[in-house]
């Protein structure tokens, strides 16, 4: 790609960026390519749907979550690399709202461009939680899928003005459910409640 190819290209992510940070995943192509100042036809010719841009523009998140759970992986005990990626993933998605009914989607779609990044995603998690599971700090009832669907649910709570306040008790809530008893640890100096 020529330089300034390159330049127009990386000008239209960074004001879809912060358009979709504004307004969410929805926001007007039309819109995104007004803020650039470039005609639709420009945009469209870098990006042709709105997923591609949504992959174009998430695609180093997700490399950066994917190599995050590669390093928790020998870096921190199994239950700790887990909740400690859950709650990165989980921040990230919440950076662009309604981001995360598009990976919903695009996880089961293979034509869709989302597709791949989030199946890499979806992998390091789950890589992260058989090995958590394998260490006994894991509920072995849940998979890849399940932690997947996690983190789109508490994404979706932060998306709610209304239920924003609760979102972080409620990452407590459900990182204590994921851990077994044994394996819970303190999540932000508190501890999880015990089963009954």
């Amino acid at each position: 790609m020529r330089a300034d190819a390159r330049k127009n290209r990386d000008h239209l992510l960074a004001v879809a960026g912060t358009a979709i940070t504004e307004q969410g995943v929805d926001v007007s192509l039309r819109d995104i390519a007004r803020r650039a100042d470039v005609g639709l036809a420009t945009l469209l010719r870098h990006f042709p749907t709105r997923e591609a841009l949504l992959d174009a523009l998430l695609r180093t998140s997700f490399d950066e979550l994917a190599a995050k759970a590669g390093a928790l992986e020998t870096s921190s005990s199994p239950d700790d690399a887990l909740i400690s990626w859950l709650r990165d993933c989980v921040a990230w998605t919440t950076e662009y709202r309604g981001v995360t009914v598009l990976m919903a989607a695009a996880i089961e779609d293979t034509e869709s461009a989302l597709h791949a990044s989030c199946v890499t995603l979806r992998a390091a998690g789950t890589r992260l939680l058989t090995r958590a599971q394998a260490a006994g700090t894991a509920r072995s009832d849940i998979d890849g899928a399940d932690l997947f669907a996690l983190v789109a649910m508490l994404a979706w709570l932060g998306d709610q003005p209304s239920l924003a306040p609760r979102a972080d008790r409620l990452f407590e809530v459900v990182a204590s459910a994921i851990l077994t008893t044994a394996g819970s640890r303190p999540c932000h100096g508190r501890t999880p409640p015990s089963d009954p």
